[in-house]
């Protein structure tokens, strides 16, 4: 198929895949560089991913995984904590079993709130920042940071009740930047037919 059969078709084709590009952030010069199916040489052609996905669309699937993290970090000290406290009677011995750690019911509320603390403090400021640095690198930084700050919570455990707050008021300023940095990938990266569809499959 030569370019001349397209005609003035193929100048308008063209041009919306560069419109297209430009709002994906590919440039139409990287587009020209990719493989394209032979005899179609010259056509804006898609990028190969694993499972015939564009990039955009595997963003959104790794997105969502980083929120799923995100999640499970904000909600495992929760869950861990009914185990930490208990000194029910052990049913095979029926001996009273003491608990791991003497906390009131005061400093657990206060645990559990702690990371909010930190959450709502940079909402704000985490839209600024997506904006200023690259928003997909920004949401790495802050999942890989908060996992990297809940290592330290069973340390932090047995050192006081004090630290473990601490640590997870620092996971909420961390996390406090993942839902304006995927805002801000979205800015650049959905075109605006597809930006609802793939901001669902990353909340999702």
């Amino acid at each position: 198929m030569s370019p001349s059969k397209y005609g003035g078709g193929l100048q308008s084709l063209r041009l919306f895949g560069r419109q297209q590009d430009e709002k994906s952030l590919l440039k139409h010069e990287e587009v020209d560089e990719l493989e394209c199916p032979p005899g179609k040489k010259g056509l804006p052609c898609r990028i190969v991913c694993p499972f015939n996905l564009s990039k955009r669309y595997v963003l959104a699937l790794l997105s969502s995984m980083g929120f799923l993290i995100s999640f499970g970090i904000r909600c495992n000290l929760g869950v861990a904590i009914v185990d930490m406290i208990d000194n029910s009677t052990d049913k095979r011995t029926g001996e009273i079993r003491p608990a791991e750690f003497d906390w009131s019911p005061s400093q657990i509320g206060i645990l559990d709130s702690a990371f909010f603390w930190g959450y709502l403090i940079t909402q704000i400021p985490g839209g600024l920042i997506a904006a200023k640095f690259p928003a997909n690198r920004c949401f790495g930084v802050a999942i890989g940071t908060s996992a990297f700050l809940n290592l330290l919570i069973p340390g932090a455990c047995k050192v006081s009740i004090e630290l473990v707050i601490f640590v997870r008021v620092l996971q909420g300023l961390v996390e406090g930047v993942t839902y304006p940095s995927c805002h801000g990938m979205w800015r650049w990266w959905a075109p605006p037919m597809e930006r609802s569809r793939l901001a669902t499959i990353s909340f999702c």
